[in-house]
């Protein structure tokens, strides 16, 4: 395991180069305009669920800190629409972005720090070296150390200068919806909407336009109560209880408060809102608190994986993204986004049960216990029971056995392939889809949302593997869709970057039209390996007053495979060492190694009776090309 100083040895920092800026007022921003801060860059994409975790995880250490520390995000895109600087834009208002940020379309400044992954935090002091760097989720902790110990330093130095940084806050533009993320139609004909960007709920009359009400008091927030006291941090699914559960449960309808990581009741006849699963903090892969014991005490409840139970209430959620009732199970199904899962709620019971999914972020079907999910992000129950969601990260459409939980992908191939083909489904391509709704005929509706369109997939005939067809294009961010009641003729699409509903008629037969937008790879840096033997050394070190965390077994683990399986000979699998030999099959070429790793750690002070717990985790797909006289050290920094 490697056990090397925090501290990297004393390099300049890269200076930072791209498109332009956000959030300076139109001005460029350089390191020496810097000089004399901490500054942490961080390397992110819009699309993706643990970058957005990041974000939520730097903004009390942003707000403690703003006089001393200035965080730059670094836009380093993954999808085509990704690179769209209107796109771009819109991600930073949407999740309330509040540093300057970089568009590095063409990753310059992700090269010149070599980032081999979203997220991506390095850490610079204010000589302007780079002293830290890290990848993954679970370093807020971590930083938040770092920058106290370079504050002291740098100002026993004098080099420290306190004082407002280069961040200039945008006026966004008010309207009845912001950001508004899915809907639901309630009984008479009314909408309900998450209306994310306002963290609340709003309800609209049937023509979609008026306002009737809010529910939630608009500030980001976990609270319980009545529509004004009651807050929401950026909810996203909305599923109707069934009327004859309405009374039992004392609410209405379901909502998936993502950044919240909970679900809330809401009771539709006074908009009183409660709080019916998850504690409020985010579930983490591998951690040993992720489930409050049911007899209260500090001893860690063992986690088996699918088809575990726990409490609602008790257990840690990540940012669940959308519900839907499933009535064949008896049960709401809930797209856990955070750690590519399906999870069920019993709200009758009180429980939650881990369904589907491995927590490894990938596309793979077959049994609920070997099936990979990559951000599950739209769900839809047809009439035959089966459950559609829309995997956002594989741009795949899949569905799900209701009865046994496996798992079948009609359309989609994997995290890096994506594009707007229509045809035949082995074929066709979605780009980062967000929301799915079955027909009664057995099609499938796609809010196919980085392509601005509305797709449908058709079943195909014996054994054939079905069709795609495009319905509407150019629209904003599609991410959630309404089949109205009584109207056969039209979808209600939520445009979510037009901030808006849209009624798009549905032609005769729903059959749409053939567009072949062309096919697209991921593009990132591919890294130059031997055939033969190859060590992967994930790098990992406490942060200050911190030590591996070995209470509860092993305080480090790490998983590798590749894609294709054949490019390993030898080396895949789990162990716990953060270093391992790995042999590369020179007759592959090349190919994505799939690294997640993670390691714990907990203050180093004795005398602290219940030491805290911190979890680092990242899961990393390296492309590599095998080149004779190539490296043989893969080095990945988790924290070092």
């Amino acid at each position: 395991m490697t056990t090397s100083s925090t501290r990297l040895p004393r390099v300049r920092a890269s200076e930072l180069a791209g498109r332009g800026w956000l959030n300076t007022g139109g001005k460029d921003v350089t390191l020496a305009d810097l000089r004399g801060k901490v500054v942490v860059l961080d390397f992110w994409t819009f699309c993706c669920i643990n970058c957005l975790h990041v974000l939520d995880e730097l903004r009390e250490l942003e707000e403690r800190h703003r006089d001393v520390l200035v965080i730059i995000g670094v836009h380093s895109p993954k999808f085509v629409h990704e690179a769209d600087p209107v796109a771009i834009a819109a991600a930073v208002e949407r999740y309330e972005v509040h540093h300057p940020v970089l568009d590095d379309p063409e990753l310059v400044t992700w090269q010149a720090y070599t980032a081999r992954a979203w997220p991506t935090l390095v850490v610079v002091d204010p000589e302007g070296y780079v002293v830290a760097q890290m990848a993954g989720e679970g370093h807020a902790h971590a930083v938040e150390a770092l920058v106290e110990e370079l504050v002291a330093e740098h100002e026993a130095k004098g080099t420290l200068h306190r004082g407002s940084g280069p961040y200039v806050q945008p006026q966004p533009q008010p309207s009845t919806l912001r950001f508004p993320a899915k809907a639901v139609e309630l009984p008479g004909g009314n909408l309900l909407v998450a209306d994310a960007g306002h963290h609340a709920l709003t309800e609209l009359a049937a023509d979609g336009e008026t306002l009737v009400r809010r529910v939630g008091s608009g500030e980001r927030g976990l609270v319980d109560g009545g529509p004004d006291e009651a807050r929401f941090s950026e909810p996203n699914g909305l599923c109707l209880v069934p009327e004859e559960l309405r009374e039992r449960l004392g609410y209405d309808v379901l909502v998936a408060d993502t950044v919240n990581h909970a679900l809330r009741g809401v009771r539709l006849v006074d908009g009183h809102v409660t709080t019916v699963a998850g504690t409020g903090e985010q579930y983490m892969v591998g951690a040993v608190d992720n489930v409050r014991p049911a007899d209260g005490s500090g001893a860690a409840p063992v986690e088996s994986g699918v088809g575990d139970v726990w409490p609602a209430r008790g257990v840690k959620l990540s940012s669940p993204w959308d519900v839907a009732w499933s009535p064949e199970a008896g049960t709401f199904v809930v797209a856990m986004a955070g750690n590519h899962t399906l999870w069920a709620f019993d709200a009758v019971a009180g429980t939650v049960t881990y369904l589907a999914g491995t927590m490894n972020e990938g596309l793979l079907d077959g049994a609920p216990g070997d099936s990979w999910f990559a951000q599950p992000s739209g769900l839809s129950v047809a009439a035959d029971g089966r459950i559609w969601l829309a995997d956002a990260e594989t741009s795949a459409v899949r569905w799900v056995d209701p009865t046994d939980a496996s798992v079948t992908t009609v359309v989609g191939t994997g995290l890096f392939d994506f594009g707007h083909r229509d045809g035949s489904a082995d074929q066709a391509l979605f780009q980062h889809p967000l929301g799915v709704a079955a027909l009664p005929d057995g099609s499938v509706l796609v809010a196919d949302t980085y392509n601005g369109a509305l797709r449908r997939w058709t079943p195909g005939t014996d054994g054939a593997p079905g069709e795609v067809t495009t319905l509407a294009t150019d629209l904003a961010e599609p991410s959630g869709l309404v089949l109205p009641a009584g109207d056969a003729d039209h979808v209600l699409v939520v445009e979510s970057a037009a901030h808006r509903l849209t009624r798009v008629p549905l032609p005769a037969g729903a059959t749409g039209e053939h567009v072949d937008g062309g096919a697209h790879r991921t593009q990132r840096p591919v890294t130059e390996v031997p055939g033969g033997e190859l060590t992967l050394d994930v790098v990992f070190t406490p942060a200050p007053g911190q030590k591996l965390d070995t209470r509860w077994g092993p305080s480090t683990s790490l998983r590798v495979s590749s894609t294709p399986p054949g490019l390993l000979l030898d080396g895949a699998g789990d162990d716990v060492d953060l270093t391992r030999t790995l042999r590369i099959d020179p007759a592959v070429g090349e190919g994505v190694l799939h690294v997640t790793a993670r390691a714990a750690s907990c203050d180093a002070d004795e005398s602290i009776e219940h030491p805290a717990c911190h979890l680092a985790a990242q899961d990393w797909g390296v492309p590599v090309r095998v080149v004779d006289g190539a490296p043989d050290v893969l080095t990945l920094p988790l924290l070092g």
